[in-house]
């Protein structure tokens, strides 16, 4: 078979068209298990072809000889992986196939193993072999040429696209739901990475490092790491990214794994890339406990439950608390993307050590989900009263595969420059996208210029039609409660009296005792009385008689129980203590604006309203122990709402009017 080579659309279509040699054996939710591994295969393969002899013959000398032959191969290949097979996939013959390609797997070096092993390698290449497909589908593949210089990473990546959103279902369950187009990936890199030229232009070959939390495919990390490599043409010596990443799902991990494996660092090409990508939970199983890095980007899953981490994360947040990830506070199970966030603040360099920043991408909710007090709520507190949150941009809908809902880009920082301290850029790039041939859900996408045009308006840092610096404090508020008094009066009639008999109180009372107290209630029959005549009433009663007993507190509830009613006319209710009782159905509560004194807010926008309200002082902050509970939503539409008066009365019925000839002319042609 010739070899192909080309562009990514090319490509996915003929491995695409490979598949279907798999059509009748195969189920079609089996494909990608195929195809994925495969085609990484084949890519590593390329890369090794021209030192594949080298590799051999060093092997064979020093393989006895007790040196350490994993690094003599490396410096064979130039890579920090190798394979000391005979064979390759198009040498593998046709009657040993399956044999010879576990040989072929099993001689890579453990590095490049593990992303077979991952895709469970073995069992595919039995059920292929058993089928009778294996030979045709080694040979397929061995004719498409994927070494990066005929394929660079940027359309492999695209590759890799195609096929987990073609083969989404059954490589990764949901894959594509949170896979990162190109466009938002290069955006959140471009935002992350650009406000340090001039650090980069005055210190060459300046070492950085990079972390992504769910670092998927690698997607975040090769556009970082090709970002600064573009830095080459203007500097003489590029600044350099070393990446650092986690990733939940083994196929995506391995995916990742072989674009690690693929890149060399010009200043250290011996270093093995691939040895900081991790696999496991984020959440729960952090693979990069207490280090720290100078970036940080993420894409991590919306709206996603987080109930198989809840026992670590939890453990985490009572256990260790601000000394953890997780100090300020937790969540609604339904949703983990803020402990993402989270997570992605504390792995951010140290300010005396350079300080970080960060990129994450998130939707709507994390802005605003979450009363006063709330776990979400304290999050928001916790990143913005450290100043940490550097700007928020809304971003197109409809620029996600599975999704078409809004979606914001968190810059994340502990670095500021002086001229946003204690602000948020609020920068609202959702008009700022151009239409597509849909892919799934994505209908749009952010070309080159208006990503250029939004890292220009990030730059400018300014308040104009597209952007707006904030004062943080303005996102927040004190949740105070307000009361009003318990307003009762006692009415004595008939069915009342009904009432007090069914009273637990009544019923202690012996039968002479029950004739006696009805007998002095006689006299109050289908009167009203206030709510203090209760106790005074019983008071009088039981002096004058030591007959009747000590009327106590038990007996004076169950004459207020069975009498009272709730009277906005009134007296208030008074405890034992003389203090006003709050009338339960009657609370409410206000959001003061944290620029605002309690006190004269309450004046101006309840008192005037609601004379007999008072603030409940014992509602207090668990922090600051300040009256009311300090929330914070960040209310992004509000501050770029623009008022569209309605249209005339007269504009409209013009349009009813025309709108209805039309429909009669209709009727008259139809009944003609």
């Amino acid at each position: 078979m010739a070899e192909i080579s080309g562009s990514g659309a090319s490509l996915a279509d003929f491995i695409w068209k490979n598949a279907e040699d798999l059509w009748g054996d195969f189920k079609h939710t089996d494909f990608g298990k195929v195809i994925l591994p495969f085609t990484l295969l084949r890519r590593l393969e390329c890369v090794l072809e021209p030192t594949r002899q080298e590799v051999r013959d060093a092997n064979a000398l020093h393989k006895d000889s007790g040196i350490d032959i994993d690094l003599i191969l490396r410096q064979c290949t130039r890579f920090p992986f190798y394979n000391t097979s005979e064979y390759a996939l198009g040498t593998l013959g046709g009657t040993k196939t399956r044999q010879n390609l576990q040989d072929y797997v099993a001689h890579f070096s453990d590095n490049a193993r593990i992303i077979f092993e991952q895709f469970d390698f073995s069992n595919t290449v039995i059920r292929l072999d058993k089928a009778g497909l294996l030979f045709k589908i080694c040979k397929n593949f061995a004719g498409v040429d994927l070494h990066p210089d005929v394929v660079p990473d940027r359309v492999m990546s695209n590759l890799y696209e195609h096929l987990i959103r073609r083969f989404g279902a059954e490589v990764n369950e949901g894959a594509e739901d949170f896979m990162t187009p190109r466009d938002v990936v290069h955006l959140a890199t471009s935002l992350l990475l650009d406000p340090d030229d001039a650090l980069f232009e005055s210190n060459p070959g300046l070492i950085r490092t990079l972390y992504d939390q769910t670092c998927g495919t690698g997607g975040f990390i090769s556009d970082a790491m090709n970002h600064v490599a573009d830095y080459g043409n203007r500097f003489k010596v590029p600044p350099v990214i070393i990446p650092y990443g986690q990733e939940l799902e083994p196929e995506t991990h391995a995916v990742c794994l072989t674009g690690m494996l693929l890149r060399t660092l010009e200043s250290d090409p011996g270093r093995d890339l691939s040895k900081n990508i991790k696999l496991g939970s984020t959440l729960s199983n952090d693979q990069f406990a207490g280090q720290r890095f100078h970036y940080g980007v993420s894409n991590p899953p919306f709206g996603k439950k987080w109930e198989k981490d809840q026992v670590a994360v939890t453990t985490e947040h009572k256990d260790k608390k601000f000394d953890g990830r997780f100090g300020p506070g937790l969540p609604r199970i339904n949703d983990g993307s803020m402990l993402f966030l989270l997570n992605l603040a504390s792995k951010l360099e140290l300010p005396e050590n350079g300080g970080g920043r960060a990129a994450i991408v998130l939707s709507g909710s994390p802005l605003f989900n979450g009363g006063a007090g709330s776990g979400e709520s304290e999050i928001r507190r916790w990143l913005l009263e450290n100043d940490m949150v550097e700007a928020i941009v809304a971003l197109p809908t409809e620029i996600f595969f599975r999704t078409g809902i809004g979606t914001y880009l968190w810059i994340l920082s502990n670095k500021k420059p002086a001229n946003r301290r204690h602000k948020v850029q609020l920068l609202n790039a959702s008009d700022m996208w151009t239409s597509i041939k849909n892919e799934g859900n994505k209908r749009r996408m952010i070309s080159d210029e208006q990503i250029h045009q939004i890292v220009d308006l990030y730059s400018a840092c300014e308040t104009n039609e597209f952007s707006r610096m904030v004062d943080y404090r303005v996102f927040g508020y004190r949740r105070i409660k307000v009361l009003r008094p318990l307003r009762m009066s006692l009415h004595i009639n008939a069915e009342t009296i009904t009432k007090l008999q069914d009273e637990k109180s009544w019923s202690k009372l012996t039968v002479e005792q029950q004739t006696a107290w009805l007998a002095a209630l006689q006299p109050h029959m289908g009167t009203s009385k206030s709510f203090a005549w209760a106790q005074d009433f019983a008071d009088e009663v039981s002096q004058s008689s030591t007959f009747m007993g000590r009327v106590g507190k038990p007996f004076v509830k169950g004459l207020i129980n069975a009498f009272g009613e709730r009277d906005p006319d009134g007296e208030p209710v008074l405890d034992a203590n003389g203090k006003v009782v709050a009338d339960p159905e009657l609370s409410d509560n206000e959001n003061v604006p944290l620029s605002e004194d309690i006190r004269d807010y309450f004046a101006r926008e309840v008192l005037t309203h609601l004379g007999d309200a008072y603030i409940d002082e014992t509602f207090r902050d668990d922090t600051d122990k300040g009256i009311g509970r300090v929330g914070y939503e960040i209310n992004f539409n509000r501050f770029f709402y623009q008022y569209v008066p309605p249209r005339k009365l007269f504009d409209i019925d013009a349009d009813l009017k025309q709108v209805e000839a039309e429909i009669a002319e209709l009727l008259g042609e139809v009944t003609q």
